[in-house]
């Protein structure tokens, strides 16, 4: 009889834990039933993909269901968004972006949605960083703006395409030196590296996830990041910032991860935020930011919107001072600071 008992206490024991397991692992009101389309609307390999891949496996698990990633370049992303924006808002087909992107798009004249009609996930803050092909002269910001100052139109300067974070990046150098440079675009941000690397480009202006790799097997070289703040890079060394020679220059770089409509059933995004809210402060994160010189950051809800905002009134009026977007931001509200 006393064995019994014991074997019963140590029963509920289990059922307790594994309760208790569960809970802490599954706390969200949305249980999604067949798998979720994820299109990420640009190459694999560059920020959006890689961000988006990593932080969909860490939430797969506590999700309990799986991810189709789906990647759908053109027109700098807006098409892939668009596709999205179509499919039913039921919560069962996302995105994974740059957050600024969605903030462009309407600008640009590429879509009518708005920023703000989105729900931000956004696990990764990444610089850009300035890189030359190693077989070009150029060692310092000094050689690279001589150079453009002296060939106007003729270094070449590889991007995402018109609308990326590439291209503002290289938008924001253009107007503070004064200098002018000529434009590849590419259909992300992993094939315009590639490019500079094989030397079809000289330049690119990409963000620090995606041109890491580059950096660390020798075939780019750092001239500068655009973060303001000195980027360790995991592998390769210290690359200082801009800002160092020319405090002026603006802070530049942008915040990843993953999108859902702002108007699907209230419950997924409840869920989701839930296990965002897990998943954004875990190793894997963590390790990842390490690796390719970016920022673990773990924003969404209000913060998450704010920061968009920030962003949205900061580049769309480089985009259309520029002469890039053909449609005033404030059309759609947006102030400039």
């Amino acid at each position: 009889m006393k064995e019994k008992k014991l074997l019963l206490v140590f029963t509920l024991c289990i059922i307790t834990s594994l309760f208790l397991v569960n809970a802490t692992a599954w706390t969200g009101e949305w249980k999604p039933t067949k798998p979720i389309t994820v299109i990420i609307p640009w190459a694999a390999g560059g920020a959006s993909d890689l961000i988006g891949r990593m932080i969909l496996h860490e939430m797969e698990p506590l999700l309990g269901q799986s991810f189709v990633v789906v990647n759908t370049p053109g027109s700098s992303g807006a098409i892939g968004t668009h596709n999205v924006w179509l499919a039913p808002h039921d919560g069962y087909t996302w995105t994974a972006n740059a957050a600024a992107n969605l903030a462009w798009y309407p600008v640009l004249g590429y879509l009518d949605v708005t920023h703000r009609e989105w729900e931000y996930f956004l696990p990764i803050y990444t610089p850009n960083v300035i890189v030359v092909n190693p077989k070009t002269p150029y060692q310092d910001i000094e050689d690279l703006v001589e150079a453009m100052k002296e060939n106007p139109g003729k270094i070449t300067v590889a991007s995402a395409g018109v609308g990326s974070s590439g291209f503002v990046g290289a938008e924001l150098f253009a107007n503070f030196f004064d200098v002018e440079y000529r434009h590849v675009p590419y259909e992300g941000g992993n094939p315009a590296v590639i490019a500079t690397v094989s030397g079809e480009s000289e330049v690119t202006m990409q963000l620090s996830t995606e041109v890491a790799d580059m950096l660390r097997a020798g075939k780019l070289r750092a001239i500068a990041t655009m973060g303001g703040e000195p980027l360790e890079i995991f592998g390769y060394g210290t690359i200082p910032p801009i800002q160092e020679k020319y405090p002026d220059f603006p802070v530049t770089g942008f915040h990843f991860g993953i999108m859902i409509p702002k108007d699907v059933p209230s419950e997924v995004i409840t869920t989701v935020q839930q296990i965002f809210a897990q998943v954004a402060q875990s190793e894997t994160v963590k390790k990842f930011a390490e690796e390719k010189g970016a920022v673990a950051v773990a924003l969404y809800g209000e913060e998450a919107d704010q920061v968009v905002e920030e962003v949205a009134s900061v580049t769309c009026w480089v985009l259309y001072d520029s002469g890039a977007a053909e449609r005033s931001p404030e059309e759609f509200g947006i102030p400039r600071l």
